[in-house]
């Protein structure tokens, strides 16, 4: 709902986000009290992808790039700042940093998924055969699916799941152009937002799966289990069919409801 609130506001106020500090500076204090909202439950991984999304729509929308990178950078000095000030963050940074010196208290997850990932060699142990998933790997069905994937389905498996979450994010962006061309900005804008939500939520995942990056506690997109990132994330999907077909029926003169319908009603009066 935050990406469409500011697909919205930036398609109504673009202008002013293009020209006025004061237009860029509104949408993100919103935003900032969605992200403490977050880092109140905790959920840290939550609140990051959410403002880097946030801010990748609002430098497609043309923000000056002097307050683009300041806001940028005081964005990362912050996230920066509570991570290293929450004894937990903290505790999470170092393990990820070498997760052997503690394999069976802190390291624990980490290690046994480098281990899962490990077993699945070229060609994977077999659809179903993890031995990690049945015991010991925590969070095998949610947050770390990913090394479960990659024990039954090995290297190919994962290549294929990457190429298969690159198609999707490539699809949204072509879908978001499209809209662009079309006329239809804030079509355009979400699409460009889910697109980049979907590519850093599965990054961050599969970086964490990996020991990229520091231990989040974020789903895989499409591929966690989970009703309501399930949910979620199939009503994301749905938003950009909906987009998609809007934009069809507005370049190609088709029937269609709402935005479409209202754009050519207008064009013939």
């Amino acid at each position: 709902m935050i990406l469409v609130y500011l697909a919205s506001y930036l398609a109504r106020h673009g202008n002013e986000v293009r020209t006025r500090f004061s237009g860029f500076i509104k949408p993100l204090v919103i935003l900032a009290l969605a992200a403490l909202l977050l880092l109140m439950e905790p959920d840290f991984g939550s609140a990051v992808v959410l403002m880097a999304t946030a801010m990748g729509m609002i430098f497609i929308a043309g923000v000056r790039l002097w307050q683009f990178s300041g806001m940028l950078g005081l964005a990362g000095l912050s996230l920066g700042g509570l991570a290293v000030s929450s004894p937990y963050r903290m505790e999470r940074l170092t393990t990820f940093l070498n997760p052997w010196a503690d394999p069976f208290d802190s390291g624990f997850q980490l290690t046994q998924s480098l281990i899962a990932i490990g077993r699945g060699e070229w060609f994977g142990v077999g659809l179903g055969a993890s031995i990690q998933k049945l015991f010991y790997l925590p969070e095998a069905h949610t947050d770390f699916v990913f090394a479960v994937l990659a024990e039954e389905l090995g290297l190919f498996g994962v290549f294929m799941v990457i190429a298969l979450y690159a198609v999707v994010v490539w699809r949204a962006f072509v879908i978001a152009a499209t809209a662009e061309k079309a006329g239809n900005a804030f079509a355009a804008l979400l699409a460009w937002g889910i697109g980049i939500w979907f590519g850093l939520q599965a990054f961050i995942n599969m970086g964490v799966n990996m020991g990229l990056l520091p231990t989040k506690g974020l789903t895989l997109p499409l591929m966690s289990y989970g009703g309501s990132s399930m949910v979620v994330m199939c009503a994301a999907v749905a938003l950009l069919l909906r987009i998609d077909f809007e934009t069809r029926c507005t370049v190609e003169g088709l029937s269609a409801s709402g935005t479409a319908r209202a754009k050519r009603r207008r064009a013939s009066t």
